[in-house]
């Protein structure tokens, strides 16, 4: 079993650089850090979880200059978008950002993406309309695998214009990095099964883990996809523990990435209090 952690990533936390030092050097398979460039202050759109929101969430750092930073400091450890909310980005810069930080890891980029829960936090950015936005990103990944593996791509969709053009540099990965996709409902599970190369849910979106590995195991053979080629990380929003990660090894769940407290102090006592799992399923 793979062990990754994933970090608020916020402004007043420990600097990503530093983390992924001591996680590397503790056998932490990744690092994985979130996305929001902004919270609009009217909060129409309550949290997923139903709380009030964490002011974690408007101090996030940038993900691609945190995960370049970790990367140029470590030699291993995999750094990944955890996730990158892909819709509210202009595709040729996230093209080239993508690749960039591929570039500086040394091939060690996972992009995580996702289309995002804030439906104001959409608006303010793209002309997308809220119940097109899955598919706003099928063509989202779509044109960027073109720009990673050709020299001059085009793309011409509905949601996704742009002449061919010249985008360098390419990805050390040839194709691109791998694109880990964290949606979870019905449609997200469809999208998931017919063009992510991985899947990363969140454990608390289930009330049986092995009940929603089998609906993804279930999508991806109506998509005509084997199951068994698609990698499953799960974040883990409990507290973890032995018997939970050997249930979900036993599910076909391939990494389990603990989610960290975004304050240091509570971050280095969450790390200490957790050495033990990573020594005894990484090891």
């Amino acid at each position: 079993m793979k062990i990754g952690l994933a970090s608020p990533n916020s402004s007043y936390g420990i600097p990503t650089a530093e983390m992924a030092v001591d996680l590397e050097q503790r056998g932490y398979d990744s690092l994985w850090v979130g996305e929001h460039s902004h919270i609009p202050t009217s909060r129409q759109t309550p949290h997923p979880g139903g709380i009030e929101l964490p002011r974690l969430y408007w101090h996030m750092r940038d993900p691609f200059v945190s995960l370049a930073a970790a990367a140029q400091a470590t030699s291993a450890i995999k750094v990944v978008t955890g996730v990158c909310l892909v819709l509210e980005h202009e595709i040729l810069d996230l093209a080239k950002s993508v690749a960039t930080l591929d570039d500086i890891a040394g091939g060690r980029f996972q992009f995580g993406v996702g289309v995002g829960w804030n439906r104001e936090e959409l608006a303010n950015v793209s002309t997308v309309p809220w119940a097109q936005r899955y598919n706003a990103m099928r063509e989202t990944i779509a044109a960027l695998r073109a720009l990673w593996s050709e020299d001059a791509a085009g793309f011409d969709g509905e949601f996704v214009n742009f002449e061919p053009s010249w985008v360098y540099p390419k990805p050390v990965q040839a194709g691109g990095p791998p694109v880990l996709m964290g949606c979870q409902g019905r449609v997200g599970l469809r999208h998931v099964a017919e063009y992510a190369d991985e899947w990363c849910p969140i454990d608390v979106g289930f009330r049986d883990v092995a009940q929603g590995v089998q609906w993804f195991r279930d999508a991806a053979t109506q998509a005509d996809r084997d199951p068994d080629t698609i990698p499953i990380s799960i974040y883990s929003f409990g507290a973890p523990d032995a018997a939970t990660i050997e249930r979900y090894a036993r599910s076909g769940i391939t990494r389990v990435v603990f989610s960290a407290p975004d304050e240091a102090d509570g971050h280095r006592r969450f790390v200490e209090r957790h050495q033990h799992l990573v020594e005894e399923f990484a090891g």
